[in-house]
């Protein structure tokens, strides 16, 4: 991606933002998936303060190596380089701590599993379902259309209001695409409050995926695919800090990118902490890179829009820093 057209941009999002500013973006209806994996043999079970329970699976043994394509696969614990031009950590204009998640401590050669607040069992939703029948979705943001091998952003933290007992979700989200309709690619990661997947409505770190040859769309691991190699870190992770209006901010650096040698999509953090990878064997579109990107803000359910789900802090994009959501550095 060329750093003269997409370095350096600040968004300022809100709901009120997405309604007087921003350029509404259609996205085509895949479908829900909801079918739970079967766990593998769990070495710990672990419950946080916060209620979540993860079980501690072994590397090895993970679900996602259940996918058809994967059946030989050798997991990639680390990336075999890091792109240079994601190594840098330029800073807000005015002071932002980085966030932590929920502390999860799995032993050593396993990884965590966050188990469904709801059902018990692993969560199964995604974020990619508009067009369907009584589903509402607006988003704001900037598009980019080339060449697209990575991205990094780094995302102001807000907990954006979402009735609990609602279906309806609100993101500050990244994704990569390749492919035409129906038939995309497509990889993507952020934040996100989603009380019918998570059971509350706090804010957590998500990623979600669709194989376009396939039309099947996936979040965290409500379908095999997504390597997990961080055992600290899960998808649907809950993040302990948020914002405060005119008050401390927080902020989390996402980064994804294909690995020059193995040509899977990696996740990390802004500390090039790697948290997993989608193996390129997944994808048929997105085999070789990208040709479409998007940063910004999506709401999204049965009443997303008609009963104004807040978007980043649910302030005015004019209020500035402090006050707005803002997503940087891209």
């Amino acid at each position: 991606m060329k750093e003269s057209q997409a370095n350096r941009v600040i968004l300022l999002l809100s709901f009120l933002a997405l309604v007087t500013r921003g350029k509404g973006i259609s996205y085509q209806n895949r479908g829900q998936n909801s079918h739970i994996l079967p766990y593998g043999q769990v070495n710990k079970t672990i419950q946080l303060k916060c209620g979540d329970v993860y079980d501690c699976i072994d590397v090895n043994l993970q679900p996602s190596l259940n996918h058809p394509q994967l059946k030989d696969h050798k997991i990639q614990m680390q990336p075999s380089s890091f792109p240079i031009v994601l190594d840098t950590e330029p800073q807000f204009p005015h002071s932002a701590s980085q966030v932590q998640p929920s502390i999860i401590d799995c032993p050593v050669g396993t990884v965590p599993v966050l188990r469904n607040n709801i059902s018990g069992t692993s969560a199964a939703h995604n974020i990619h379902v508009v067009g369907s029948m009584g589903i509402e979705r607006a988003a704001v943001g900037i598009e980019y259309r080339g060449d697209v091998y990575g991205t990094t952003v780094k995302i102001n933290v807000w907990e954006p209001k979402v009735n609990k007992d609602s279906k309806d979700l609100s993101a500050t989200w990244v994704h990569i695409n390749n492919g035409v309709g129906e038939h995309t690619d497509r990889i993507g990661a952020g934040i996100m409050v989603n009380p019918s997947l998570s059971g509350d409505t706090s804010v957590r770190f998500h990623i979600s995926w669709t194989e376009g040859l396939e039309k099947k769309v996936c979040m965290d691991q409500s379908c095999r695919g997504f390597i997990q190699v961080n055992r600290k870190w899960a998808p649907g992770v809950r993040l302990d800090h948020v914002s405060v209006y005119d008050g401390p901010q927080w902020a989390m650096i996402v980064k994804i990118f294909k690995d020059p040698k193995t040509k899977n999509w990696w996740v990390t953090d802004g500390k090039n902490t790697p948290l997993g990878y989608w193996p390129n064997g997944l994808f048929t579109f997105l085999y070789d890179k990208g040709d479409f990107a998007f940063w910004g803000g999506i709401v999204q359910g049965p009443t997303a829009t008609s009963n104004a789900v807040e978007m980043g802090s649910g302030h005015f994009a004019s209020e500035g820093y402090r006050r707005a959501a803002i997503m940087r550095n891209i």
